[in-house]
């Protein structure tokens, strides 16, 4: 079939990206979907800085390539394998699928799942290949974490899709496929506070912001929130955050939490964590910098003040065990999603998203279809 979908051409072109255009929504042939996988039919897709980071060269993924990796859709059709997902359902997807036979998914969300890997370093889908071309020539695209947002379809493993009720909105269920997955489960799977404990989180997109409302809605007795941007800042108060710093006023203040959870993304981001993070206290970082960025830290403070840093992948998330888990309590009233989204856009727009993104001035854009 016929699909409109954001084609990333080239990598690492100069910004403004609304000049360079290294995006360009085109005519895509899409085929059909194999035993395993679903036709998903787009309804909302967000804007994340993991798409940026491939626009920017920060992670080197093959193109051309189909961007995004947060999205909901309804689904138009079931591969014959395919079970406990059906046509007419609302799905969130999720952009690590999980083969649920090997040693990473073993691991109950702590680590990712290799073939899934494999599968999204190559471009293609869990079950192999690809199933996006160029119309007549029929050269392969390659996919985006094995999701492919930004178009008006997609053709997805059913691994990378979980089902939600219709009642919650498609732009809300887009949002909990990777910001909630990832900054909520740094909160609840990763560090996992108690109402007594003290919860910073250096910066405030997407992710970080999500982590803020889940640390909000677990009702941790002490919510510190640190970006270089006032507006952020003042947004996360609204949100329920109790104190609210710049970078530079954490080391100056020397303010201390048990858990500090980095969302940012870079190397200094994550030292401020670090250096913020109280004696007997734990580092969490999801943020995921470029592959040469480097920290320096003592080692002999993780000794000394019995320290923990850990990684959080995706939040170290089971999506069909998550996402549900966050639908559920976005349905409470205990997580507004709602407040995460700073703009609807056109898929025409999604060069200029991306400048947005790069300067700090968005936490999620949403396309809607």
């Amino acid at each position: 079939m016929r699909i409109s979908g954001a084609v990333l051409e080239e990598i690492g072109r100069a910004r403004p990206y609304a000049e360079s255009t290294p995006i360009v929504v085109r005519e895509l042939e899409l085929g059909a979907p194999g035993p395993t996988e679903l036709l998903v039919q787009i309804e909302a897709a967000g804007v994340c800085h993991s798409d940026l980071s491939v626009v920017d060269g920060n992670r080197v993924r093959p193109v051309p390539m189909l961007l995004g990796h947060e999205a909901a859709g309804i689904v138009r059709e079931v591969g014959a394998q395919v079970s406990g997902v059906e046509i007419g359902q609302r799905v969130v997807m999720s952009f690590l699928p999980r083969c649920e036979d090997c040693a990473g998914c073993a691991a109950d969300g702590r680590l990712p799942c290799g073939p899934g890997s494999v599968a999204n370093n190559a471009g293609e889908l869990l079950g192999g290949g690809r199933r996006l071309a160029h119309p007549g020539s029929g050269d392969h695209i390659h996919h985006h974490l094995g999701v492919s947002g930004f178009a008006t379809y997609a053709v997805v493993d059913a691994a990378s899709a979980v089902a939600v009720g219709d009642d919650v909105p498609a732009d809300v269920a887009a949002v909990l496929g990777c910001a909630v997955l990832t900054g909520g489960g740094a909160v609840l799977n990763a560090a996992n506070p108690g109402p007594g404990d003290s919860i910073m989180i250096v910066g405030l997109g997407g992710v970080g912001m999500a982590a803020l409302i889940t640390a909000v809605a677990q009702q941790v007795s002490r919510i510190i929130a640190v970006d270089t941007f006032e507006d952020k800042l003042n947004h996360a108060r609204s949100l329920g955050a109790h104190e609210t710093y710049t970078p530079q006023q954490v080391s100056d203040d020397a303010v201390k939490a048990t858990y500090v959870i980095e969302c940012a993304g870079n190397a200094r981001a994550f030292e401020t964590a670090f250096a913020a993070t109280a004696p007997g206290g734990t580092t969490v970082t999801v943020g995921l910098p470029a592959p040469e960025a480097r920290s320096s830290i003592s080692p002999l403070t993780i000794t000394a003040e019995a320290r923990t840093v850990i990684g959080s992948y995706l939040g170290s998330a089971v999506p069909s065990r998550d996402i549900p888990k966050y639908a559920q309590m976005w349905r409470e009233g205990r997580l507004p999603v709602e407040q995460l989204i700073s703009s609807r856009i056109a898929l025409s727009d999604i060069n200029s998203a991306m400048d947005q993104l790069a300067d700090g001035k968005a936490i999620r854009q949403i396309i809607v279809f």
